[in-house]
């Protein structure tokens, strides 16, 4: 008798343990006051988060709650993701995405006291260990590409043409014609790179004593010239600007051979067992794509029925993560112009 009197107390023990969290009566995770509770919970999180990404909840793992006089204790398990809103942002979270690229989900707890009118939360914690980025740091002193229609290449660009122009023994004045690339370097002032060429006016060096709007292109009788200069400057220090310019004749465009269709480095490679293929021939090699197309594969943790999911825990997802596929392999495009380079170029 006594026996099975300990057995049921054991019972009931087991029972109570069942029902009893550490501080409080498990909940239901989809119970909409668990889900309030979640939700403050991450926006005091993101509420300290200053530099990144804001974080967007996932998954709801377990919930407890206990009464007291003046509010309800909410102790809560659950899991984010990385989001696409930055931190700086003030999009709430609640409208953000998962970022694709955001690994496993981080776990998180928290205690948030809940009242009729307001939610207070007292402590979030999340393990954040497996959420590492790696970034790059910027080059300091590297070269930095400009717009070419930036107005910051006005007094470089004005500097450049004015040596030009009282350097060269041409009897016009020659005026910009379009700029293909700038970049600025932070030395002990500012260097201005410019590449870009010039059109002869119609205004002769022995008629006119400078440049002025009211040069026009030469249209009856057209040169060019295409031009390399570095203008070194730097204002605050009161010098006098540091200009190199040296210049070649001809349309900048007829010194840059666009790529045919197909061109690659190795297009004039020829193997020692096929023999020299025709310099008007190109070799071409086409690979079969036998991948299949990208498409986004989605993760879902919660797949199970809810019935067999104890208190429905964990929830169902907040938002549905996905991961997208990695697309097929190919072939960088070819660039435009001959001789400029992507920091892709610098990848192969």
């Amino acid at each position: 008798m006594r026996s099975g009197l300990g057995l049921c107390v054991l019972g009931l023990l087991c029972l109570h343990n069942l029902v009893m969290g550490e501080s409080g009566v498990l909940i239901f995770c989809d119970d909409p006051s668990v889900e309030k509770a979640a939700h403050s919970a991450v926006s005091k999180f993101n509420e300290w988060v200053t530099v990144g990404h804001k974080m967007a909840l996932y998954q709801i793992l377990s919930a407890t709650k206990s009464d007291n006089a003046d509010d309800t204790v909410y102790s809560l398990q659950f899991t984010g993701r990385k989001s696409d809103c930055l931190a700086e942002n003030d999009k709430p979270w609640t409208d953000c995405d998962y970022l694709p690229e955001s690994k496993k989900p981080f776990s998180c707890n928290a205690t948030v006291h809940m009242m009729e009118t307001k939610e207070d939360t007292r402590d979030v914690d999340c393990s954040l260990d497996d959420d590492v980025v790696s970034s790059k740091a910027p080059c300091l002193g590297c070269p930095t590409p400009i717009e070419t229609n930036s107005e910051e290449l006005k007094n470089p660009l004005s500097l450049s043409i004015s040596k030009f122009n009282s350097e060269s023994n041409h009897t016009h004045f020659f005026k910009l014609g379009k700029v293909i690339h700038a970049t600025r370097q932070v030395l002990a002032g500012f260097r201005f790179n410019l590449r870009f060429d010039m059109q002869k006016t119609t205004c002769a060096k022995a008629e006119h004593g400078d440049l002025h709007d009211l040069c026009q292109p030469a249209v009856d009788d057209m040169e060019f010239a295409n031009c390399n200069a570095t203008v070194d400057v730097a204002p605050w220090r009161h010098e006098i600007p540091v200009t190199d310019i040296v210049c070649e004749k001809g349309e900048l465009e007829r010194f840059i051979r666009r790529r045919p269709p197909g061109w690659s480095p190795l297009r004039n490679f020829t193997r020692p067992d096929v023999g020299q293929a025709p310099s008007d021939a190109p070799i071409t090699t086409t690979l079969p794509n036998t991948a299949a197309p990208a498409e986004a594969s989605v993760e879902d943790d919660s797949a199970a029925p809810a019935s067999d999911r104890p208190f429905h825990c964990p929830s169902k997802p907040w938002k549905v993560f996905k991961v997208e596929a990695a697309a097929p392999t190919q072939q960088p495009a070819a660039s435009e112009e001959e001789g400029t380079f992507s920091d892709a170029d610098l990848l192969a």
